[in-house]
């Protein structure tokens, strides 16, 4: 096929996919460069259940130069500190996944040694305290943090809850008035060179034709060009994440409203909870083969703060990705690309990346097949780092009360996760690679919460004098709890702050 310059960005699917891959590219390109146009259909509707995000969008959010409180007031969003978990290690627990950090390294030795040195002697409480994230959200408090903090004072990690509906179509308007055209119509027929393979153009059911060089498939599970046109392949991860199935409701909002989202394990999956302004999401993600749909529709329904809104919304998938994300000149992001459970919130931020990565190495110049390469092997790196922490979850896990957490429990891990869990276990360090999602605090979270205590930890936390390391850490969780004292109510913030209309627009 003849190398010439790629011009002409086409978006196959709108929702959270397709509006954040046609932002980022418009944002990109500043109309000077390239152009971008996106078919979507009014008559097929997204999957829209990712409500819940997790910090980095706030980088999008500052890529994109969108107003923070305009945004939250148009998308009826809440902030989200964390994710409470419920009955995941064993019935009746109950431990938080905080946004930030745990304290701060004293001597490059990281705080939660410290932390478990004074737990060996019965001394240093909860390691929640130590948390400012987790402090604020056991107490129902929220404020944005000032742009720039004093050095050493911790700042509140946070993310947000958002109506993924609204989401989108705020960033829909955004792309419309930098330049983006939108086509309405359905794809009848994708087009591709004889020779190459490659994608040239689709027709629509009305018989008009959009051409592009290069194509962003953001059409869902059924992947119409990345999956039904190219056949990329797909990799199952089911039997390391067995749910398959969702029921999605929303529900009348109870306040005060909660500054996290929660999480909560049942018999055969478990539920969220994502307050927003307006109401409260809700979903139960379960085994099909432990529980029927009407039983798991059952479970939902007597499991909300308040009154239903609407029939539960079915979905099914099964976890995994594509074997090629990049395949010749289109890129796949959303569930085009893969499912991940959004038990940690990562669909969105999965999206993100996609665009983002696909940026850097956006093929101007024509197709470059090292671009492709390194545009797969970073998306296979990235979605095996996040299925490993979500397969966690469920291994660390002490239930034996149904069957699938009995055999979730028993079940092989990945070699990658299986050493985790044996270092964590071993002396209470965390390994880490280059550009993993999740840090050292979140893996932290989930073992403790879980139930995987360690069995020594790093001793040169034993060098400084023991008196010392319990006011240095004493004043941490001192520190906390004096600065959340001071912070508004999370409902008295919105209230003041970014409160939507009726409409939320």
């Amino acid at each position: 096929m003849t190398r010439r310059p790629y011009r002409k960005f086409v978006v196959v699917g709108g929702g959270t996919a397709g509006w954040i891959a046609a932002a980022t590219l418009i944002q990109a390109l500043k109309g000077r460069i390239g152009e971008v146009e996106l078919i979507e259909s009014e008559e097929i509707g997204t999957v829209g259940v990712g409500e819940a995000t997790i910090p980095p969008i706030q980088f999008l959010n500052g890529l994109l130069d969108i107003d923070e409180i305009d945004f939250i007031k148009k998308t009826q969003a809440t902030f989200k500190l964390g994710i409470q978990f419920r009955d995941w290690g064993r019935l009746g627990a109950e431990y938080f996944h905080p946004f930030g950090v745990y304290g701060q390294p004293i001597d490059g030795v990281g705080f939660h040694n410290y932390w478990l040195r004074l737990r060996a002697n019965g001394e240093g409480g909860v390691l929640d305290s130590y948390a400012l994230s987790a402090v604020a959200a056991k107490a129902g408090k929220f404020a944005i943090p000032p742009k720039t903090l004093p050095p050493g004072v911790p700042g509140l990690g946070y993310a947000y809850h958002f109506d993924a509906g609204l989401y989108a179509r705020y960033l829909r308007d955004y792309a419309e008035t930098r330049g983006v055209k939108r086509t309405e119509g359905k794809i009848a027929k994708v087009e591709q060179d004889p020779e190459s393979g490659f994608v040239t153009g689709l027709t629509l059911t009305d018989g008009r034709r959009v051409e592009g060089d290069f194509f962003v498939d953001c059409s869902g599970f059924r992947g119409l060009l990345i999956e039904q046109a190219l056949e990329a392949g797909y990799e199952d991860w089911s039997h390391w994440l067995p749910c398959d199935r969702a029921l999605a409701v929303p529900c009348e909002n109870v306040h005060p409203l909660t500054p996290y989202t929660r999480a909560t394990a049942r018999e055969a999956g478990w539920q969220w909870r994502i307050p927003l302004q307006h109401r409260t999401g809700n979903g139960y993600v379960y085994c099909s083969s432990h529980i029927s749909d009407d039983e798991a529709a059952a479970a939902l329904l007597a499991n909300l703060d308040g009154k239903a809104l609407a029939d539960p919304r079915p979905l099914r998938f099964t976890a995994g990705r594509r074997k090629k994300s990049w395949s010749k000149n289109v890129v796949a992001l959303g569930l085009a690309g893969g499912f991940m459970e959004p038990l940690e919130s990562t669909s969105i931020h999965l999206i993100q990346t996609g665009a983002l990565r696909l940026l850097s190495l956006l093929p101007l110049g024509g197709h470059d097949p090292a671009a492709e390469t390194e545009f797969n092997r970073l998306t296979q790196i990235e979605y095996e780092q996040i299925r490993d922490f979500i397969i966690l979850h469920y291994k660390a896990t002490e239930r034996d009360d149904a069957p699938l957490w009995r055999h979730c429990g028993a079940m092989t891990v990945p070699d990658s996760l299986a050493h985790k869990i044996e270092l964590f276990r071993s002396r209470a360090k965390i390994a880490r690679y280059d550009e993993q999602l999740f840090a050292e605090p979140s893996w932290l979270a989930v073992f403790l919460g879980q139930g995987i205590q360690p069995r020594d930890y790093d001793r040169l936390a034993d060098a400084p004098a023991y008196d010392e390391v319990v006011v240095a850490v004493r004043r941490v969780g001192q520190d906390n709890a004096g600065l959340v004292s001071r912070l508004p109510t999370h409902d008295a913030f919105i209230a003041a702050a970014c409160k939507a209309d009726a409409m939320g627009v």
